[in-house]
């Protein structure tokens, strides 16, 4: 997927909240540290963005997405990272699992948006395609 800057920069936000919400575990899985290590690899950090949380990093907070839409876009973001590298692996789909909770989404619900999305590229449909399906899974089920 093409992104401008703008998009990038929110999808890195959203990679720090999803850091957030785990570093604010007691404690965390090493298999969910290399999935976050994963994304921040692929998602090519810059020295601007590590700096912004040098210091920070044990005071990160987990911010909850408010309105529909801002689940909506966590979501989307969430689906991106996951598709960086156009491979789901099943340690990806629980750390959305996870983070899809947090913001408030049933565990039921969770799991077939996730198999949506994992199931996206064998359906025939372009990974850019799937934030449309993110927006109409998410108004059929009336989140």
């Amino acid at each position: 997927m093409n992104l401008n800057a703008q998009e990038l920069q929110s999808i890195k936000d959203s990679f720090f909240n999803i850091l957030a919400l785990f570093l604010s575990q007691d404690k965390i899985e090493s298999k969910y540290v290399a999935c976050l290590m994963k994304w921040s690899a692929q998602l090519n950090l810059s020295q601007e963005d590590l700096h912004k949380i040098e210091g920070e990093f044990d005071r990160l907070e987990f911010h909850d997405a408010e309105s529909k839409v801002e689940k909506m876009e966590a979501i989307y973001h969430l689906v991106h990272m996951i598709y960086m590298d156009n491979i789901v692996e099943d340690i990806e789909l629980e750390v959305a699992a996870v983070y899809a909770q947090r913001l408030g989404f049933e565990a039921g619900v969770v799991g077939e948006l996730f198999k949506a999305i994992a199931t996206a590229p064998f359906d025939g449909n372009a990974t850019n395609a799937v934030r449309t399906n993110v927006k109409e899974f998410l108004k059929l089920h009336n989140l």
